[in-house]
């Protein structure tokens, strides 16, 4: 299918009208002409047929009838001679009876062929009548010739104004084509191109010269101004490809015309792989159109909705989630040029909020369960406690003391998680001894272990140094890993513990390892993240997900330490930390020590 502009179809309507104008007066001129020749020639019949009459009747007046035949025949035979258009004569009486025929009629009827039947008087007394068959040949060939001249006549006219429309045509084209290559040069930065055009005349001339003065300011404002219009370009292209969050702007058909290095890092695409391209046709790894729906979408918004807020949505891309924002653009005149996209990458932010949502999800479950033991025995201890022996009392108190240690353990560790966090808060440190603290600590927890008959081994290295530490903080992180070494070893077990100096002699080591059910390889790098915890068929112990955060929160952020795991699934786990040697504390140079409130605060959590 041919594409045509409205020009070639003005031009093509206007030619398709004139012909059919031409041809119509034509068939009008020559169907006329024909009517008119026709008329001519049967009046000519007519009066052909009213002479013959009248001089037959005076031929034949008076006349013996074998004489009247005579002089008939010889009249017809030199009329019909002469005339070669009459085909036969016939004389009939009153009766209208055959008396005399010269010549015969056609078997055939030709359709210009005809026969005219006058009265003939003698003595105003009509005696007979004659009838004469013409053949039409003059007629058809009169008619033939003048169809043809005004055939080949109008057809002269039409080729002539055809001929005349193709030449201004082509005039008036050639012309347009220089305007649309003088255009195209314009718009392509050529300042200053004129259009010289020859036998111009009328409004293309007044347009060409126009174009031309045109032409000339804008290469005078282009030297006027290139330099300053260059610089707030460079400007607004830096200022854009420094922004951190991805930007696409798109024209009003939706090609992207700019993208900033951060948008191409967040699409994984390169310049020539994006630019003048659909938005809506960029996939992303996956084959999912990430902007399609939200296009359409924002093209639906009304203006006056789209112009007080943007369409705000999520955007997942490459495994990553972007919250991302389509505002319109327009001019000062507020004519619609396209539309902007913002891409700010809120992947930690999602996980975070997952992260949150699962805690409190876990909070609420694992608070609820013993506050719910607790409430059930002490409701049982009140309203029954005299049908129970001391025995069963002792069983109930124990389990309510075991419940109330696990409560006060999650409170704690949401306390100290808060506290911890805070980036202005720097715990007191001493110069102490590791292994005394292991020892203290392994001998406050072992109560816990004898209830699965764990055992532990402490292994150190004998003359280690002391290290800047917060007794009270490493205390709560060796409980925090040795109770999940506890959780997650089989009974009759043994958890060991080494203290030594690492292979580079820089930090010193504290390691608790247990034959437990392990850790799967995929969540070694996350098992010290806040609110992580371990989901498989094998991990069923519930807890909040902040105990090894806040070791990691303890050893790295308040010791300036190292926090490690080791462990593969149905092999045990070894976790660990590191302390640096040779440092000293520095806290009390760059932000406030602990208050006197906050030592309570952590006492009280010890307790």
């Amino acid at each position: 299918m041919f594409n045509l502009s409205n020009q070639n179809k003005i031009i093509i309507a206007g030619w398709c009208l004139s012909s059919l104008l031409i041809f119509a007066i034509a068939w009008f001129m020559i169907d006329k002409t024909q009517q008119t020749i026709s008329e001519s020639y049967q009046n000519f019949g007519l009066v052909l047929s009213r002479t013959l009459a009248t001089e037959s009747t005076d031929l034949i007046k008076g006349l013996p009838p074998e004489d009247k035949k005579y002089k008939l025949e010889f009249y017809s035979e030199k009329l019909m001679h002469d005339n070669k258009d009459i085909e036969y004569i016939i004389y009939k009486n009153n009766e209208s009876e055959v008396l005399y025929q010269f010549g015969s009629k056609p078997q055939k009827e030709d359709k210009n062929a005809f026969s005219i039947n006058v009265p003939m008087y003698l003595n105003e007394n009509i005696v007979g009548s004659v009838e004469i068959g013409f053949t039409g040949s003059s007629m058809t060939g009169i008619s033939k010739t003048t169809r043809n001249s005004m055939i080949i006549i109008f057809t002269v006219i039409w080729l002539l104004s055809m001929l005349a429309v193709l030449i201004n045509t082509l005039l008036i084209t050639r012309q347009i084509s220089l305007l649309s290559k003088g255009v195209k040069k314009i718009s392509s930065g050529e300042f200053g191109y004129k259009l010289e055009g020859k036998d111009l005349w009328g409004e293309i001339k007044l347009l060409f010269d126009e174009f031309n003065h045109m032409s000339t300011k804008l290469r005078k404002y282009e030297e006027e101004n290139i330099e300053e219009l260059a610089y707030e370009k460079n400007k607004l292209e830096s200022v854009l490809m420094s922004i951190v969050n991805g930007v696409v702007v798109c024209d009003n058909y939706d090609n992207v015309i700019l993208i900033n290095n951060a948008g191409l890092s967040v699409l994984k695409v390169k310049p020539e792989e994006i630019l003048n391209k659909k938005i809506q046709s960029y996939c992303d790894i996956n084959g999912n159109f990430a902007f399609e729906q939200h296009i359409s979408e924002f093209k639906n918004t009304p203006r006056e909705e789209i112009e007080q807020e943007p369409l705000v949505f999520q955007a997942n891309i490459e495994e990553k989630i972007y919250q991302t924002s389509i505002s319109p653009i327009f001019t000062p005149h507020e004519d619609y040029l396209g539309y902007v996209i913002v891409l700010h990458d809120i992947t930690k932010e999602a996980q975070i909020d997952k992260l949150k949502n699962n805690f409190i999800s876990n909070v609420s479950h694992e608070l609820r369960t013993p506050v719910t033991v607790l409430r059930s025995y002490i409701d049982t201890l009140c309203n029954y406690g005299n049908d129970f022996d001391e025995k069963t009392k002792h069983e109930f108190l124990q389990i309510m003391n075991q419940e109330a240690k696990r409560l006060n353990n999650m409170v704690n560790d949401i306390l100290d998680f808060s506290r911890l966090e805070s980036p202005n808060v720097k715990i007191e440190k001493q110069l102490l001894d590791l292994k005394p603290i292991v020892e203290l600590t392994v001998a406050s927890i072992n109560v816990i272990a004898s209830e699965k008959n764990i055992k532990f081994s402490v292994i150190t290295e004998p003359d280690l140094p002391k290290v800047y530490m917060n007794p009270d903080s490493i205390e709560r992180s060796l409980k925090n890993l040795l109770s999940n070494a506890i959780k997650y070893s089989p009974e009759d077990s043994r958890v060991k513990i080494r203290i030594e100096i690492d292979n580079t002699g820089q930090y010193l080591e504290c390691t608790i390892e247990d034959s437990g059910i392990g850790i799967p390889s995929e969540h070694l790098d996350k098992v010290f993240d806040r609110f992580y915890r371990v989901e498989t068929e094998a991990h069923t112990i519930k807890g909040t997900g902040l105990g090894l955060h806040l070791v990691k929160l303890n050893i790295e952020k308040h010791h300036g330490g190292q926090v490690f795991v080791e462990s593969k699934a149905g092999t045990g786990s070894k976790f660990g930390f590191r302390l640096p040697l040779n440092t000293v504390d520095s806290a009390d140079n760059n932000t406030r020590e602990v208050t006197e409130s906050e030592t309570e605060t952590d006492t009280i959590i010890q307790q």
